[in-house]
């Protein structure tokens, strides 16, 4: 068992995290999320990685979308966020993602959200800085 946080529930994150999950990779969005005036206001591009941690064995045995969970569904949700109301930090908008996702879908054990600004004011060479985070449903 892994405790997130002081005073909040323990989690067994050994059989969320093991567990099946609807993936989503390399969604790219313009967006006008960012501290500064000019993020603001010519937006940039940002990457998303989505895990989604949900029972899939009902999908699998009788390959009917209405027993799972559409993968586009999860990429409107992303979408409407990214392309939606600044924020000004990534953390807020990788929230903000997972929290939608989570109300949306109860069935929905856990989601990692993975929020990257691939063109940032640093001297040097990167792919990408940003923000993971791991988020639970409440029960």
């Amino acid at each position: 068992m892994t405790s997130s946080g002081s005073g909040s529930r323990a989690v067994d994150t050994g059989v969320v995290l093991n567990g099946d999950k609807l993936v989503l990779r390399g969604l790219k969005f313009h967006g006008f999320h960012g501290v500064k005036p000019e993020e603001r206001k010519l937006g940039q591009k940002f990457l998303v990685d989505v895990d989604a941690w949900t029972d899939l064995q009902e999908s699998g045995k009788s390959d009917l979308l209405s027993d799972t969970i559409s993968y586009t569904e999860i990429y409107r949700i992303v979408r409407e966020v990214v392309e939606g109301p600044p924020q000004n930090l990534l953390e807020s908008l990788a929230q903000l993602i997972a929290s939608t996702t989570l109300t949306k879908y109860p069935q929905i054990s856990a989601v990692r959200i993975k929020v990257g600004k691939p063109h940032v004011a640093v001297h040097g060479t990167l792919d990408y800085l940003g923000v993971e985070i791991l988020r639970y449903q409440k029960q």
